[in-house]
Parts: structure tokens; C-alpha cells; sequence
């Protein structure tokens, strides 16, 4: 397991190792570079190859002091001219439980309160802006469609400076579908989802969701200047940004307007839909705001929100840290994530969905084929059909009855050929019971629950069309399969840049220009066509793309139909 962790916190720690120098804080009177004017101030960008980047433009407030643990204030004081060629700083992170003696849990630990990470990544709770990234020349009128990047990081970690769009802009250009791309920075993990009782009645719960769209509101009002549309606006997230597009979708009942226009109008879900999800003072919510009060030493005073307010930087985030992490035994069972609060998110996401209480707009939504691989190391002592049981009960579902777990356990083979990663027969099995974990950990919180979405949409908005995929690119990887976040090195990244990469990413460039990933037109060419046609998944025809590493297939959507069929009549059981 020690090989495991090393190899996850290389993954995880990389990408800060990699980050660029950090960027001056202070205003400037004069410097050399693209400059675009908007309301607050004129913004001084960086030139690139084939592309200009404005990084880190303030959008709210600094969320410090009394306004920590609040909804973001936005913006509207002069930035003067603004250095914006540096990296955004990230918000405070919560990489490991700090309270955990977990191997892991340690190293990251350690390796996160290190002077030279916190630099990295210009760690502060100053940290709400949007960064742009255009093709070099861009100007104002240009208006070129948006794409609007938010990050995953399981609610809990991650940064837009983390993923550099710049490469994905090159990409469209090279296929004549010139696009803005634009990355919002919210409050992660106990800064922007603090559960509790306390949190409800002050009315600042998921302020998270409200810092990603609050960016939205300035998109609209400034990527204009920037030479986008803010009327031809698609937002696009992975894991836990693939949850936050749904609840954008999902917030306010499904408003999604703001001075009387949609924020967007279509958008993509990489790894991640509906979770169904208890309100945000539920018994485990509570237990999180409780145990941040107690590490805090806020247990004894009669206000435990103002004094969390009050408390140094360092005494709150060890506080925020000390809860489960999902990088543990705890794995996807979540301390921090949306949860409804009657307001923003008024009820549980799949509630929302049957109601049609949600913007209904074309999209994509996909999953990896081995999603659970990665959310299974953590658990070697779970070796009986029993004890996944228990685990299942303890952690995750508490609403759901002995039986009911039993039920949807047994729907997955103990076999070790059965389960995850799918079609490696008897190898990966790195102990009694991962594969089978993995395969369920996989489908409740991502693959099915992806389906059971698509069902009840594509019912209630026939005329709405959606497109869905499964991608078994990194078939064959040891242990992890196809994982979940190897799309941001295939997709993001190109790291790999072989068939999958390139159509992905053609599709996804005629998504964001035409609402259809299959319609070439636009742009500056017709490159962007590609030699299959994605089938839209409808009620009728659940046919999915297969994304492989030198082709693309088709898929129909109704393997392991049985638990799926299980989890959508029970889903009120399955809440996290």
C-alpha cells in the first residue's frame, strides 16, 4: 500500500511542483503586455506562442475576516491596473486529514504546510478570481464562444491554476474553432461547504457553488471585452466540477439567468452528475461542523460561527483538516461537498431532476471506465461481502437498511474477473475484495448515477438533446484501469496525444461553437469533423461512444442494469 501512496501523492503533488513562479501582488502603473479594459480596471495579461493569459482577476471581495464562511461580496471597487500575467492564488486546501495517522495522510500533511508549497500555489483565502485565456490578437467584438472551466478536487482540493487551459486554446485554433476558455477559483473543502445547523440558519451554506457563479455573473458582464459572447457560454467540469455544472444547472430551481439573460447555454460533465445528498444539517454534517468547533477551540463560546470566523488562519485550516479526507479509508463518503440547503440548492440534486427543477440545456456527460479503482486502495481490511456491508452503512449511506446494502452488493460477482478494472480478468486484485469495492464505488457515485440522470432528463426534456460516452483509453493500466481523472491527461492535457485525445477534443470544439458535437460548422474551418457520428443517448437509444486509445466504438448503455435498476427505484436510501 506504501507503493499505492507514493505513486497517488506523486500524481497529486506534481502539478504544484510544476507550477509556474509566482506572480507580483502589487498594482502597476505600467507594464508591457495585452491589456483588455474592463469596469473594475485595465487588466495586464501575458503573451504566449499562440495565446494570451489573464490570471487571477479578482471577481469578490477577499473572503477574510467577517466575511469567511459568508456568500462572496462582489467586486465592484477599482483594480486600478492589474497585474494579471502571473498564476491565480489558490484557495486554502485540504489535501489530507491532519488528524490521521494514515501513510498517506502523513506525507501530505507534511508536504502541504511546507513553506515552498504554500508559495507555489500562492495559498490564501484571497483566492476568488477568474482567469482568461484567448487566442493571441483577440479583441473586443471578436465574440468567440466561452468555455467555462471548473475544476474537481472532490469539493475538498484543487485551484484553476492547477489545469492550463492554453493548450486546449492552441488545439481550437489549430482546428479553426477559436475559443475564450476561461477557469473560476472557489473555496474548497470546510471554506466553501461547511455543513451544519449553524451554517443553515446563517444562510451560508455551499459557497462554493455561489463563488463558481458569481464568476458566471462576470463572465457576463466582462468577457466581452475580452473578445467572447457572453450569450454562447458552455460550462465544463470534471469530478467534483462535473457535480458543481449539474448543480449550476440545479441552482435557484433551474434560474440560471442573471440581468435577464442565461449565464449558459450548454455544458459538459466529466465524471460526475447528480449526487443525491442529505440537507446540510443532517447528523453527519453536523458531526464535521462539531469537530471543526472542537479542534478550533471554539466548543465553549455561545456563537461557534463568529468565533470560527475569528480564529488565526492556521488554527481554522488545521480545524477545516482535521475531519476525513477523501484520499482514506473514508474515500468518496465526502466531510465537504453540496448539500441542500432550501435556498440555493433547495432540495437533494435528484429530486431537483424529477421536478425539472433545472436549467435544461445540451450536453455531454461521460464517465471513465474504472471510476472506483482509486476510491478502493485506502480499504485492504474490507475482505468479506459483511464487512462492505458495514463499511457501506457506516460511511456512506445512513439511511439505507442492512438489506438494502445486501441487495445491491450482491448484484456485483465476488469474482475477481467481474469486477473493476473491468476485463482484467484475475489480475489487479491487491486484495481480497478491491475489485468488487471498486466496482461499486464506481457505479453508485458515478456510472449509473450518470444513466439514472440521463433517463429521467431525457424524458422530461425530450427535445433537449444529450450525448454520453465511456472512455477505455487506459485500458490495461495496472491496478487503476481507466481511472478516475485519467481524462485530465488524456482530455485536458494531451498528454498522450493519440486518437482519443484529438477527437475528444474536436467534438468537444464543436460542442462549445454549435451545442452538437457532431455539427463542424463555425469557426475558421471544418477540421473539426470527425469520422464518427456520436449518437444522442435517448429513453430510445442508450447508445454511448466508447472512447479507446486508437478508435471509437459504440456502447450500449445498459450494462449492469440490475443495480441500476435498484439504486433508481431505492435512491432515497442511497443519500450520502
Amino acid at each position: 500500500m506504501k507503493c499505492i501512496a507514493a505513486f497517488v501523492t506523486a500524481a497529486l503533488l506534481g502539478r504544484a511542483a510544476a507550477a509556474p513562479p509566482e506572480p507580483p501582488t502589487q498594482v502597476l502603473e505600467k507594464r508591457a503586455g495585452p491589456t483588455v479594459t474592463i469596469s473594475t480596471g485595465s487588466i495586464i495579461g501575458s503573451g504566449r506562442v499562440a495565446t494570451e493569459a489573464f490570471n487571477g482577476i479578482p471577481f469578490a471581495l477577499p473572503p477574510v475576516g467577517p466575511l469567511r464562511l459568508k456568500p462572496p461580496v462582489r467586486l465592484n471597487s477599482s483594480l486600478g491596473t492589474y497585474d494579471a500575467s502571473g498564476i491565480a492564488a489558490a484557495c486554502p486546501q485540504f489535501l489530507a486529514d491532519s488528524d490521521s495517522n494514515e501513510f498517506l495522510a502523513k506525507v501530505l500533511t507534511t508536504v502541504s504546510n511546507l513553506p515552498l508549497f504554500q508559495t507555489a500555489l500562492k495559498v490564501s483565502e484571497d483566492c476568488l478570481s477568474v482567469s482568461v485565456i484567448r487566442p493571441k490578437g483577440t479583441k473586443a467584438g471578436d465574440n468567440l464562444p466561452v468555455l467555462f472551466w471548473i475544476f474537481g478536487g472532490g469539493f475538498e482540493l484543487g485551484w484553476s491554476s492547477m489545469y492550463d487551459g492554453g493548450p486546449l486554446v492552441s488545439n481550437a485554433i489549430d482546428m479553426g474553432k477559436p475559443y475564450v476558455f476561461v477557469a473560476v477559483n472557489y473555496r474548497v473543502a470546510g471554506f466553501g461547504f461547511m455543513p451544519g445547523k449553524e451554517i443553515l440558519s446563517d444562510g451560508s451554506a455551499n459557497l462554493g457553488l455561489l463563488d463558481q457563479r458569481m464568476g458566471l455573473e462576470w463572465v457576463a458582464d466582462n468577457i466581452a471585452a475580452f473578445g467572447g459572447d457572453p450569450n454562447r457560454v458552455t460550462i465544463w467540469g470534471e469530478s467534483a466540477g462535473a457535480i458543481s455544472v449539474f448543480d449550476q444547472m440545479a441552482l435557484y430551481d433551474g434560474n440560471n439567468r442573471y440581468k435577464g439573460k442565461p449565464l449558459f447555454r450548454s455544458a459538459i460533465m466529466n465524471s460526475g452528475s447528480v449526487i443525491p445528498a442529505d440537507p446540510v444539517d443532517c447528523p453527519k454534517g453536523q458531526a464535521v461542523y462539531d469537530q471543526v468547533v472542537a479542534k478550533a477551540g471554539c466548543s465553549g463560546d455561545a456563537d461557534t460561527l463568529a468565533c470560527l470566523r475569528a480564529a488565526p488562519y492556521e488554527k481554522f485550516l488545521a480545524a477545516v483538516n482535521s475531519v476525513p479526507h477523501f484520499w482514506s479509508y473514508s474515500s468518496l463518503a465526502l466531510s465537504y461537498l453540496p448539500r441542500p440547503d432550501g435556498k440555493v440548492l433547495t432540495k437533494s440534486p435528484d429530486v431537483l431532476v424529477k421536478e425539472g427543477k433545472y436549467a435544461a440545456v445540451p450536453m455531454i456527460i461521460g464517465d471513465q471506465e474504472d471510476e472506483g479503482t482509486f476510491f478502493a486502495l485506502f480499504q485492504p481490511n474490507i475482505t468479506s461481502s459483511a464487512k462492505i456491508v458495514t463499511y457501506l452503512g457506516d460511511l456512506f449511506f445512513h439511511s439505507a437498511t442492512k438489506s438494502q446494502l445486501e441487495a445491491i452488493l450482491n448484484m456485483y460477482s465476488p469474482w475477481v474477473w467481474d469486477g473493476s478494472p473491468f476485463r482484467s480478468g484475475l489480475l489487479n486484485e491487491i486484495y481480497p475484495g478491491f475489485k468488487r469495492l471498486a466496482a461499486v464505488l464506481g457505479d453508485c457515485v458515478f456510472i449509473l448515477a450518470r444513466r439514472l440522470f440521463l433517463e429521467d432528463a431525457t424524458s422530461l426534456n425530450p427535445n433537449v438533446p444529450a450525448w454520453s460516452y465511456l472512455a477505455s483509453y487506459d485500458q490495461g493500466t495496472p491496478i487503476v484501469g481507466t481511472f478516475h481523472t485519467s481524462d485530465i491527461l488524456q482530455v485536458f492535457y494531451g498528454l498522450l496525444p493519440n486518437y482519443a485525445s484529438k477527437s475528444i477534443q474536436s467534438y468537444y470544439a464543436n460542442f462549445v461553437y454549435n451545442q452538437d458535437p457532431n455539427n463542424a460548422a463555425g469557426g475558421t474551418s471544418r477540421r473539426s469533423k470527425i469520422a464518427e457520428n456520436w449518437p444522442r443517448w435517448t429513453s430510445q437509444d442508450r447508445t454511448l461512444i466508447n472512447f479507446f486509445a486508437n478508435s471509437n466504438g459504440y456502447l450500449k448503455d445498459d450494462f449492469r442494469s440490475d443495480s441500476a435498476n435498484y439504486l433508481g427505484a431505492n435512491v432515497a436510501s442511497f443519500y450520502i
